[in-house]
């Protein structure tokens, strides 16, 4: 789908938010872009700034954010996330005048400004749009049915009908959303709540820009997709998997990839490892690693576990667990403090997946055919969660206390049992209806193909 350079090359300008599930998919939408004859802009702030030697192809801009050392201390990424929509606006503004200034110094030249592009979670760029008279588009990160879900949210809210405010409606399921119960909507913790309802009130105001681009396809979310397009009065392109149609693969991560995994996995029979990890922001109280350990090691089955240090407080993921069971894990397992998940999950060596269930993750997993054990911490995680088991039905969700004796049953219904075998070979029949997505044809090559002709 690669084009070539046009006498006359435009610029489209990236607004990411600097958090590892949103840089991820804009900075492999840029790549996309690029291939297909655009100059590439990313604008990011100085908290949590990419990493510009991972993509040496595009221009990068900082901007000042105004977080302060306490800011950024809290560690809860909505607060910072609703101050750096304030924050930013005037800096982003003055960022494009500058840029706009130089482009008039040279009018003839390339790299004149198509538009930009932002993340849902980002908003303040389209009040400069607008000011520059330049298009501006919405990138939406998350899955479909995260964003019918955050409405519904708002609606209820609204009611006085929080299903936080009763607890005995968590599993009644909601009312048109099926599968979903009041426990799977994508609620935080009591305390940052009003924060949370803010920022989605904002993103999902009636916005001015021209566009939404989407990080899924058509056959994953056919209803979801043609519900928000009756709602949405501008043209809505679900161009995903974003990492399939990125033409060279290049880290995005804010972490250093242990690569000694893969020499590991070699080593391991088909289909017998699971691969464990929560991402990059979940966390975990102290009793669960070693529960999860636990159940790992009984189950028999090898695994590869991403522990984060930062998640535990500890130096090394490993000394978070008694001599013994350190030990114990170390004979059938492999800890690595991050990995090449794209790479990991594609290994023929790997036949599950645990994850949190963010959407790059799950993503990434239905890709490459691999069922996963679901646990989902806040958020969207929770409604992806619930739409792999119950919609899709390429893996399992481990709902209550994580006790050793679980997590090891969990592991070997996925790993070995009859039930695993068959959301195997589920997860195998969708991976190959999402290749079909992405080659000439398919729901998302057209729909990339429409996006492209419709900013040129």
């Amino acid at each position: 789908m690669e084009k070539q350079r046009a006498e006359r090359r435009r610029r489209m300008v990236l607004v990411p938010s600097p958090f590892q599930g949103h840089m991820t998919p804009m900075l492999q939408l840029g790549t996309i872009l690029y291939s297909n004859g655009f100059s590439i802009t990313v604008v990011h702030t100085h908290f949590n700034p990419p990493n510009p030697s991972n993509h040496p192809e595009f221009n990068f801009q900082s901007i000042p954010d105004g977080l302060t050392a306490d800011d950024v201390s809290t560690g809860i990424n909505i607060l910072i996330t609703n101050l750096l929509n304030v924050n930013c606006q005037a800096p982003f503004f003055e960022c494009m005048v500058r840029m706009m200034e130089q482009q008039q110094q040279h009018p003839a030249g390339d790299d004149q400004i198509a538009g930009i592009i932002y993340d849902e979670i980002f908003y303040f760029p389209e009040a400069a749009a607008n000011q520059l008279n330049l298009q501006s588009i919405i990138l939406r990160t998350t899955s479909a049915a995260t964003q019918i879900s955050r409405l519904a949210l708002l609606h209820l809210e609204e009611e006085g009908s929080s299903p936080l405010q009763d607890p005995n409606k968590l599993q009644d399921p909601v009312p048109g959303l099926h599968p979903l119960r009041f426990k799977d909507l994508p609620t935080y913790r009591h305390e940052i709540m009003e924060h949370y309802l803010q920022l989605i009130t904002s993103m999902y105001k009636i916005r001015t820009s021209s566009a939404v681009i989407w990080n899924t396809m058509h056959y994953l979310e056919e209803s979801s997709l043609a519900q928000l397009q009756q709602q949405c009065q501008v043209p809505v392109f679900p161009i995903g998997p974003f990492h399939k149609f990125a033409p060279f693969s290049t880290s995005c991560s804010f972490l250093n990839e242990d690569t000694s995994c893969i020499s590991w996995l070699n080593n391991q029979a088909p289909e017998s490892v699971i691969y464990v990890s929560l991402g990059s922001v979940a966390s975990m109280d102290k009793k669960e690693p070693e529960e999860m350990a636990w159940g790992l090691v009984n189950s028999k089955q090898p695994f590869l576990w991403v522990i984060r240090p930062s998640s535990n407080n500890a130096p090394e993921g490993i000394d978070l667990l008694p001599e013994v069971l350190a030990e114990a894990v170390q004979e059938n397992g492999c800890i690595v403090k991050w990995a090449p998940q794209k790479e990991v999950l594609s290994h023929v060596a790997v036949g599950g997946f645990w994850s949190h269930c963010g959407w790059n993750s799950t993503l990434e997993c239905l890709c490459e055919g691999v069922p996963m054990i679901c646990r989902p911490c806040f958020g969207d995680q929770r409604v992806n969660a619930r739409y792999v088991s119950h919609v899709w039905r390429t893996g399992l969700e481990l709902e209550n206390e994580l006790e050793r004796e679980v997590v090891e049953k969990a592991v070997r219904r996925l790993m070995v049992g009859e039930e695993g075998e068959e959301m195997r070979q589920r997860a195998k029949n969708l991976k190959e209806e999402i290749e079909l997505c992405i080659t000439e044809g398919g729901s998302s090559y057209k729909s990339l193909n429409e996006f492209l002709e419709f900013i040129n």
